[in-house]
């Protein structure tokens, strides 16, 4: 029986795409006759790679999803990795319009059919999920427009918020309109900033493209974790993903984020390409130094600002 004073264990960000097993990876792979990438086999193994490498091993997977079968397999593969760590929900970010229209490899009525499975067959074990819609922040605006008109006019349930992720390469207020259209719609809004790009995406983030959530943030400077701490901000930190892609970021800055009142939560973000899960991040967490207290304060936020617990 959950003990109602400890807060469910959440995995506040992971991607669809990313969080696939990577022996079921293997088993497509060999029953398409294709070959894995090296990438893939170098990041399954450990080895930090510069983003566009990772890029290659993330939309090898992707390629997989393109029944309604293999959408429900992808989200329970979340679903496991969570429950085995004793978890109980998860904020999985998704890119439909990627699987629907840039490969079309799938409907999108088949796509939300999958998920929908998915989703339910998670329920059943115990674990809830939610979906937010994962645009390209590189492909721009236009981009992000496209896949609102993608997903808008039938929007189920359990999606729940709206996302730009990729390279940090187009300005957060050229974003703006896109975000002010999705949260019209009623989806929350969040934002891989200082990432792969300078920290100062962070604050314009927030004060140009009015986010209401921060992924990853690791690059953010002192000022900036300020105005995320004043504006209680969630931060989804994933310190796997950090050290393979994000290595010249060098001591990891949670604890000093936690220091500063930054309402930091873990997630693994893509454990099907980089191999992790929720312990495996709280024993990362834990050799920065922190003690229990950061720790239950990790998972206190984690439940806390999980939109997957949202009615």
């Amino acid at each position: 029986m959950h003990d109602p004073s400890v807060p469910p264990l959440i995995d506040r960000h992971t991607h669809l795409e990313g969080g696939l097993d990577p022996s079921w990876v293997s088993g497509e792979a060999q029953r398409r006759g294709l070959p894995l990438p090296a990438s893939l086999e170098a990041l399954w193994s450990g080895q930090a790679l510069p983003f566009e490498g990772f890029i290659e091993a993330f939309l090898f997977g992707a390629a997989l999803l393109d029944s309604r079968s293999a959408l429900r397999e992808a989200v329970l593969a979340v679903a496991r990795r969570t429950r085995a760590c004793g978890g109980s929900g998860f904020d999985l970010w998704a890119s439909p319009h990627f699987l629907v229209v840039h490969r079309g490899q799938i409907s999108l009525p088949e796509f939300w059919r999958g998920m929908e499975a998915g989703l339910s067959e998670a329920e059943a074990l115990g674990v809830r999920g939610c979906v937010v819609v994962d645009a390209v922040n590189h492909f721009g605006p236009g981009h992000g427009h496209a896949v609102l008109d993608l997903v808008l006019p039938e929007l189920p349930p359990f999606v729940r918020g709206f996302s730009t992720g990729g390279l940090e390469g187009c300005p957060f207020r050229d974003w703006a309109p896109v975000f002010d259209r999705a949260r019209a719609a009623g989806l929350r809004i969040a934002a891989h900033a200082g990432e792969n790009g300078h920290g100062v995406n962070v604050r314009e983030a927030i004060l140009d493209g009015g986010v209401s959530r921060i992924v990853h943030g690791i690059r953010a400077d002192d000022a900036t974790l300020d105005l995320l701490a004043e504006r209680r901000i969630p931060v989804d930190i994933c310190p796997s993903s950090n050290r393979a892609l994000a290595a010249d970021v060098d001591p990891h800055p949670l604890p000093r984020m936690l220091s500063l009142g930054v309402r930091c939560a873990l997630g693994t973000d893509d454990p099907g390409v980089i191999p992790c899960d929720l312990d495996t991040e709280a024993l990362a967490a834990r050799r920065m130094g922190l003690d229990g207290a950061a720790l239950a304060g990790l998972r206190r936020h984690g439940a806390e600002d999980a939109w997957c617990l949202l009615d």
